[in-house]
């Protein structure tokens, strides 16, 4: 018989050998029907035996023979025929002294009890084969080994054979001792088991700091993180070296704790299946788990273990690491560009100790540079902005400071031709009242005008502005769409607040911002409106601006080449108090789509006026004559001076005053009047007069020196005057113009009687007395005053 290892090691060539002739010796007693009685009927044999399995440590040995521990389990097979008829009670095994001499004896003087023949279990289908279960019993103290040999029986009471065979022998052995202790043994797999979850936790912990990391934690970090932090970055910096050794040192300790469990076990299976089991919980598990979370802590109290595991191990993964730096290169450090950098803080948002204003700051500041101007401009549209040819007025100053901005592009003709930028403190020292030109301050202080392209990043336009030239760039871009050549389109406006609301991500409100935002256009509450009306003029003053030197110029010329203006009639003083009467200077905007507006003129042919008027500024069309002849005439012509003196009627200030006395100073007026025409040509009287002509005595009625005439004392003009672009006039009613006469004759007679009833007959030109007492002049004041209010309604 030649027995076939099973979970021992395998034996020998011989042994292989005699396994062979077994198994062909066992073929040919099959079906070889001659063998042992042709036609007879089939015996019950045992022809050998093989070693499967053992609980504990079993071998084949060099000598072919089965080899078993003491308290195990053995496990048999027995190949023969007629197996099935075989029970435990026909198997036994008996003692022999030696391999060499059981060969002299086929008897079974007495059966062992040192194994105990259990069962045989799972015989072939053809009775050919079975499995023998055997159980080992413990040695004596003083045996270390002791040999068997099987027996059979064909029957209850027949008598036992020994089987002469070396594959019938098994030998029974004494179970090795331990090296070490069973405190010392278990101590020692516990001691493995936590260095094995230290190599773990660290290899993750460590290796999970980047060197860039740990810099970053050494400059701003609590004392602790940067203690632990220039504790680990030295050996973290050799990263390959510091992996290599941690690895080598876990496979060390796993592999060292699997063979010190099988020695505790006994069991093959038991002590890969308890290993596994350790490692992965707490060799794996809960140091990665507590390594991942507090891995700068861990590694840096464990520095010292760490070293002292690259030094033992350091033959073998010095060298490793080493060639891991030639192929694979330095260690990749972790880097953060502007996306991830954004993305992370917001992933972090939750757990970092940062405020919303200061990530939207941080957010703002990385996305700089992604953004262009066009993103943030203002459109063109939603621009505040002036004309060039504007007159720095009170209206136009209180429209700039009402607006709330301090920078104003100014355009000429249309909004996209921006020519100059207007700053508000260009404006300390404008008067109102003076109506100066824009263009006079622009071209004085003639502030550089900043051009950017639409594609130009925040980033760049920020350095613009740093650079102090100027706060407010226009945005413009090249347009080439459609046929003809390309030109420079201009979209809006950006300033330097835009580009500071987009780095905080929040919006700047002063107390002058009418809007909260540019682009949503969303307003403010009205409580930040400023309110300038304190600052108007009262309604005694001019309610249309015109400049002090045009006053003067249209003083001088009414005194000098009006006749019914000169001095002689109206004193200087009295003229220039009229002229800043309300709603004597008067503006006129022209209407572009409906030229032949009503409002655009003057004068209606054929309809009754009673009103002088001067152009001041502008152009206007007169259509005189049957022919309908139509001229231009500009500034400083004038027109119904007939309307002044067509109807004499008496004044309002003489309410009140007796018949007869009113009468008197009708008659006074009329013969302050000469009777006799001036040679004044009709298109001249309607332009400009002949200096040389009037300074003879100027007619108040009956005078042919304008187109018109007088129908029951209603002056009607046979002209029509109408605008032909805005005008700037002075408008006097026969009603002002002759309360202005009354207010002359009482300013030149001191003894004017407080009634205002009695006349001077005295000419002024005579008189010699000094000006009018103060009491005189106020109470020709409350006397203006109430003609203003009596006669407002008739005054246009």
């Amino acid at each position: 018989m030649a027995p076939v290892g099973g979970g021992g090691r395998p034996g020998g060539g011989p042994a292989r050998g005699r396994l062979l002739l077994a198994a062909l010796v066992l073929l040919v007693l099959l079906w070889a029907p001659g063998v042992r009685g042709q036609g007879g009927p089939q015996r019950s044999a045992i022809l050998g035996m093989r070693l499967t399995s053992c609980s504990k440590s079993c071998e084949i040995n060099t000598d072919g023979i089965i080899s078993v521990s003491e308290g195990s389990t053995v496990n048999l097979r027995l190949y023969g025929q007629g197996l099935n008829s075989f029970s435990s009670n026909l198997i036994s095994f008996t003692e022999v002294d030696n391999a060499e001499t059981f060969h002299n004896s086929t008897e079974c003087p007495e059966l062992t009890k040192d194994l105990v023949v259990q069962k045989l279990v799972n015989v072939s289908r053809g009775d050919t084969s079975g499995m023998l279960v055997v159980l080992t019993k413990f040695l004596r103290r003083s045996e270390n080994t002791k040999l068997y040999a099987l027996c059979t029986r064909a029957g209850v009471d027949r008598p036992w054979q020994r089987w002469t065979d070396k594959d019938s022998l098994l030998l029974m052995v004494e179970e090795a001792g331990r090296l070490l202790p069973l405190w010392l043994h278990v101590l020692i797999i516990m001691v493995l088991l936590g260095l094995s979850g230290i190599f773990s936790g660290l290899n993750l912990g460590l290796m999970a700091l980047d060197p860039m990391e740990l810099r970053i934690v050494q400059n701003c970090g609590t004392q602790k993180e940067r203690r632990y932090a220039r504790k680990i970055e030295p050996i973290r910096r050799k990263g390959n070296y510091l992996l290599c050794s941690l690895l080598l040192g876990n496979v060390l300790v796993n592999t060292s704790l699997t063979i010190l469990l099988d020695n505790l076990i006994g069991s093959g299976l038991v002590a890969v299946a308890s290993s596994t089991i350790g490692i992965v919980i707490f060799g794996e598990i809960v140091p990665q788990a507590l390594c991942s979370r507090h891995g700068l802590a861990v590694g840096a109290n464990t520095i010292i273990l760490t070293k002292f595991f690259m030094l033992i191990t350091f033959p073998l993964s010095y060298p490793i690491s080493k060639l891991l730096d030639f192929f694979l290169g330095q260690e990749i450090r972790t880097v953060y560009n502007r996306e991830k950098l954004m993305e992370m803080l917001k992933v972090t948002e939750p757990y970092n100790d940062l405020v919303k204003e200061e990530l939207n700051m941080i957010q703002g500041a990385l996305e700089l540079r992604t953004k262009t101007v066009e993103d943030i401009m203002t459109q063109l549209q939603d621009c505040f902005m002036i004309r060039s040819d504007a007159i720095l007025d009170f209206n136009t100053m209180s429209e700039i400071m009402e607006s709330g901005y301090t920078r104003i592009p100014v355009f000429e003709d249309e909004q996209s031709n921006i020519v100059d930028i207007l700053y508000v403190k260009d404006l300390a020292f404008v008067d109102p009242d003076d109506c100066t030109p824009l263009k006079t301050i622009t071209r004085f202080y003639n502030h550089p005008v900043h051009f950017v392209f639409h594609d130009t990043k925040l980033d760049a336009m920020l350095e613009e502005f740093k650079k102090g030239k100027s706060h407010l760039a226009i945005v413009q871009k090249v347009n080439n769409e459609g046929e003809g050549d390309p030109f420079y389109e201009v979209l809006g406006l950006v300033t330097l607040e835009d580009v500071i609301e987009e780095i905080i991500k929040s919006e700047i409100l002063d107390e002058s911002d009418m809007y909260t935002d540019n682009r949503s256009r969303k307003r403010v509450s009205e409580k930040n409106k400023r309110d300038f009306s304190a600052f108007k003029d009262a309604d005694n003053e001019l309610k249309v601006k015109i400049s002090p030197q045009l006053l003067l110029a249209a003083h001088r010329f009414l005194s000098t080449e009006v006749p019914q203006f000169s001095p002689s009639l109206i004193s200087e003083k009295i003229l220039l108090r009229l002229l800043k009467y309300p709603d004597v200077i008067q503006e006129l905007k022209f209407d572009e789509h409906n030229k032949h507006y009503v409002r655009h003129y003057l004068y209606t042919r054929n309809k009754p006026a009673d009103y002088f008027v001067l152009i001041l500024q502008g152009k206007v069309e007169v259509e005189a004559g049957k022919e309908n002849m139509k001229f231009e005439t500009g500034a400083f012509s004038y027109y119904g001076t007939m309307a002044l003196s067509s109807a004499p009627s008496v004044p309002s200030t003489l309410v009140g005053c007796p018949p007869g006395k009113r009468n008197s100073l009708l008659s006074w007026l009329s013969d302050r009047s000469p009777s006799h025409p001036t040679a004044l040509s009709r298109s001249a009287s309607l332009s400009y007069p002949d200096r040389s002509e009037t300074a003879s005595t100027v007619p108040l009625a009956g005078s042919s020196n304008q187109f018109g005439s007088s129908i029951l004392g209603q002056y009607i003009s046979d002209f029509s005057v109408r605008a032909l672009m805005d005008l700037q006039y002075i408008k006097i009613t026969r009603q002002q113009y002759q309360n202005g006469l009354l207010a002359s004759r009482m300013e030149n007679c001191p003894q004017f009687p407080l009634d205002g009833c009695t006349l001077c007959t005295e000419n002024s030109a005579d008189k010699a007395e000094p000006p009018p007492a103060d009491e005189t002049t106020n109470l020709l004041n409350e006397r203006n005053s109430l003609l203003h209010r009596t006669s407002h309604e008739s005054a246009i």
